[in-house]
């Protein structure tokens, strides 16, 4: 988890607690597309930014790519944090709360057992999809589930102001429940928002689109995007050409930030297959103050954060005697 390099004020010792906890940055239908693989893109984006995510060690064990979240780029509005993760039992993310946004975890291989002091708790496995709004207030932990790697992404999402209080919840697809549509060469699985005429069920309180593109061999596709948007690639595997067609192909886990435009147009000029995820989402055009695992406005807002998880308040009620098992 990264820290905010401001300082709070420690409330007690019990908070050398936190501090441990905050080294983790921390609901198939197969449908025929009406929209061609090179939907109308008439202002495309371009690459501005690009950057390796390089591993690090993360939670209790585990080894993550942060791409955003680094010191380098420390949030993209309205995005906080992108991981990908790899996991191998008995490592993972014990007990550990959130405040003031959502985490977004899917998985790309193997599974992830969830639990949180409101009783709710499942496993997600290779192609699901958890949505969490913390709101204002979970304590929760997530641990392999399946022998081997477990390997997947979590995004987190801010939450405008008017929704940094509310009440948590979850959304929980199956792999099989998550849109998809498939046309030259080109899959697409669609977790927010809309890709190659297909939409998501997923409600986003922050607007949001985040569609995993696979793409084969000689294959290419343009993906609108609304200009509002502030948009980023995640490349998972393979190499891509992006934004125009004479630029040097991106190998995997490797993060660009796009800059204006109304659409993408990735080729894969290469000998084998091409994933990588297109993210974007509205900004909310907020202050963010975060520290750990608490997003908020203010710093007063943050310290409030501590003070309701230290002693059991404003949402954080069951938190003092609970513990995941």
């Amino acid at each position: 988890m990264r820290l905010a390099t401001s300082t709070i004020p420690i409330i007690s010792p019990s908070l050398t607690h936190l501090r441990s906890i905050f080294k983790r940055p921390i609901s198939v239908s197969m449908s025929k597309s009406t929209e061609t693989t090179d939907s109308v893109v008439r202002n495309p984006r371009i690459v501005v930014k690009k950057f390796l995510a390089e591993a690090q060690k993360e939670g209790d064990g585990a080894t993550v790519r942060r791409s955003i979240g680094r010191p380098g780029l420390k949030n993209f509005d309205p995005f906080l944090l992108l991981d990908e993760f790899t996991v191998s039992a008995p490592a993972g993310f014990p007990d550990h709360p959130h405040r003031g946004f959502e985490t977004v975890t899917y998985m790309l291989q193997g599974a992830f057992t969830h639990q949180d002091f409101a009783g709710h708790k499942g496993t997600i496995g290779t192609g699901d999809l958890q949505w969490m709004t913390a709101g204002r207030g979970i304590v929760h932990s997530e641990m392999p589930a399946a022998e081997g790697v477990n390997w997947g992404l979590q995004l987190w999402v801010n939450l405008a102001s008017k929704d940094k209080m509310c009440e948590p919840s979850y959304q929980e697809l199956s792999s099989r429940e998550i849109k998809r549509a498939e046309k030259d060469g080109v899959k697409v699985r669609v977790i927010a928002g809309e890709g190659m005429g297909i939409h998501s069920p997923v409600f986003t309180r922050t607007p949001a689109t985040y569609l995993d593109f696979t793409l084969q061999p000689g294959a290419s596709v343009s993906q609108p995007i609304p200009e509002s948007y502030n948009t980023f690639v995640y490349t998972i595997e393979g190499e891509g050409i992006y934004g125009i067609p004479n630029s040097a192909p991106v190998p995997a886990h490797n993060c660009l930030i796009l800059g204006p435009g109304d659409g993408l147009s990735v080729w894969n000029n290469s000998s084998k297959p091409l994933r990588f995820v297109i993210i974007g989402g509205q900004p909310i055009g907020e202050p963010v103050v975060q520290y750990g695992p608490f997003v908020m406005n203010t710093q007063a807002e943050i310290q409030k954060a501590f003070e309701d998880y230290q002693y059991g308040k404003n949402g954080f009620e069951k938190a003092r005697h609970w513990s995941s098992h």
